[in-house]
């Protein structure tokens, strides 16, 4: 027969007060100091049979490996490596990480993406919805996106070598090449951006700062040579309030766009640059920005089709024409270009 009391106390598990209890009695144990109900009830000024209950709780519920050490007069855990999962915690915290599981799936192709879903399902376990348990499975979702995969053996070195700030060496194919070229970087950052992942670094053959795809190297090593990282070395402040993804590019501009008709509404729903305005007109809406993202911005220009018009400055508008014409070209007869 199930105890009246200890139905209510699990019925009441999940209220802030037990949880930081909980917290604290698993703390106090995994220090060694061998703690009892009495030092426990003390500290939180409750019961001795309210901690008692806290124990069993974490023994049935949680796994906890706890015994009681008769020589030392209190408790300790018979797995020294055990703690609580971190985010143990409300009902709200516990969907919260659940959904950041399913959020996880952007990075499917990648080395930690395995590691890292494990991770949150580990949290996740002590506490779930037992009524509707992991409803939010099928009903929060990221759409898959076209991605490219990292190989384990580029992964582990590139992050090897951002840990020890340590030069890499690969070979490294640019789209503009047929050949791959040999490169020593010393690496700043891993970027992450519309399933592709980037690694942001300074090129001593360009000396300057790059940015490589992880999925056009080969060959990837890890040398002894150690660097210096620089104070300025984030590639956030090099792009400095520009919205447009994975792209370095040179200076700053001051651009201009219309859109028309639905595309007023697509470009409203974001915020595309921290500077930008939107400025309602008679037949449209006109975004003002600046970036030094140019080739990202001309490809955002272009994939508004027909509901899209560069205004500023005069090389986006110069590259869109270019593109225009270009594609009137394909239109002709095989032959007559």
């Amino acid at each position: 027969m199930v105890d009246q009391c200890d139905m209510c106390y699990t019925m009441n598990m999940k209220t802030r007060n037990a949880l930081e209890r909980i917290y604290t009695i698993d703390q106090k144990i995994a220090s060694g100091r061998y703690p009892n109900s009495k030092e426990l009830a003390e500290i939180f000024e409750v019961k001795v049979l309210t901690i008692s209950r806290d124990i069993k709780f974490m023994i049935e519920n949680l796994s906890a490996p706890i015994r009681y050490d008769a020589l030392h007069r209190g408790y300790y855990y018979s797995e020294k490596t055990f703690r609580l999962p971190g985010a143990f915690a409300s009902a709200q915290e516990m969907q919260a990480i659940g959904i950041a599981k399913n959020l996880l799936s952007i990075y499917k192709d990648t080395p930690i993406y395995d590691a890292a879903r494990q991770l949150l399902q580990s949290i996740t376990a002590p506490i779930s919805d037992k009524e509707q348990p992991n409803w939010f499975e099928n009903r929060i979702v990221v759409p898959p996106i076209a991605s490219a995969p990292v190989v384990n053996t580029v992964w582990n070195t590139i992050t090897e070598g951002l840990r020890k700030n340590r030069n890499i060496t690969f070979f490294y194919l640019n789209a503009w090449d047929d050949e791959y070229q040999f490169r020593r970087v010393r690496p700043y950052q891993l970027l992450f951006d519309s399933g592709v992942w980037f690694l942001y670094g300074y090129s001593e053959e360009r000396s300057d700062v790059r940015v490589f795809s992880l999925f056009r190297m080969k060959t990837v090593r890890l040398t002894d040579k150690a660097f210096v990282l620089p104070a300025d070395f984030s590639y956030l402040a090099q792009v400095d309030g520009s919205y447009f993804g994975v792209f370095r590019g040179g200076k700053k501009e001051r651009y201009r766009i219309k859109f028309y008709e639905d595309s007023i509404v697509w470009v409203k729903e974001r915020r595309w640059a921290a500077d930008q305005k939107i400025t309602d007109t008679r037949d449209g809406a006109v975004i003002s920005f600046t970036s030094s993202q140019h080739d990202k911005v001309l490809r955002w220009v272009l994939s508004g089709g027909c509901k899209v018009k560069p205004l500023e400055p005069k090389r986006l508008v110069k590259d869109w024409r270019w593109h225009i014409n270009e594609m009137k070209a394909m239109l002709l007869p095989a032959g007559s270009r």
